[in-house]
């Protein structure tokens, strides 16, 4: 666990891979760790269960392959039965949209880091108290960063991460608010480029990001 959390601290973004085609997805993560990105987080999508169990068959598969040098979530995770899945199949934290105390609780009790998503500082503080690791402020690109040096001045004690409409042109002002580290989907994680396979373009635009945190 400790390992995950320092990592986190420390090398700041986590790839999103949200709808990624399963015959792309270990490509995808080649031009991720290519770029200097260590942390995956692979998302559940909620109208299929299929999926999920296709998400849960590409966290193994990513273990097996990357032998830790990732360290691989899981994300949308909605409940106690999708985290034991997830868990199952080797995810190293859990990232939720929503803040639930059962779930927060039932993760921590796992051994596992949990990220649940939260708005509000009630709701933040409701998480942390439940044993959060880190809290999703989402969405956070709509937010601003006004909204997160806002909520961060009296609540600075609470690892906070910035996820939702980061990308290279405002990552690094987020970062500036002192949050933990910033989660970062679609606008690094090119949708077209995998599409059109051009993973040595991802490849650099990844790398444009991960200059940013200097690690």
């Amino acid at each position: 666990m400790l390992n995950v959390i320092e990592e986190i601290k420390t090398r700041k973004i986590i790839a999103i891979l949200r709808n990624i085609p399963e015959d792309k997805v270990m490509l995808t993560a080649q031009a991720l760790y290519d770029g200097g990105v260590r942390l995956i987080e692979l998302t559940f999508n909620q109208s299929d269960p299929e999926a999920i169990k296709r998400s849960a068959k590409s966290i193994v598969e990513l273990n097996e392959r990357f032998q830790g040098s990732f360290l691989i979530g899981a994300g949308t995770v909605m409940d106690v039965g999708q985290m034991e899945i997830a868990l199952e199949a080797g995810a190293s934290y859990i990232v939720s949209p929503h803040a639930d105390a059962e779930l927060i609780r039932e993760t921590v009790s796992r051994g596992s880091v949990s990220i649940p998503g939260a708005l509000t500082p009630s709701e933040i503080v409701m998480a942390h108290k439940a044993g959060a690791h880190f809290i999703k402020v989402f969405p956070a690109g709509d937010l601003g960063v006004g909204y997160m040096k806002s909520i961060r001045a009296p609540i600075n004690h609470i690892p906070l991460l910035a996820v939702g409409g980061i990308d290279e042109f405002n990552m690094s002002e987020f970062l500036k608010t002192g949050v933990a580290g910033v989660g970062v989907g679609s606008s690094m994680v090119d949708m077209k480029m995998i599409a059109d396979g051009k993973f040595d373009e991802l490849t650099e635009k990844v790398k444009r990001y991960v200059r940013q945190i200097g690690v």
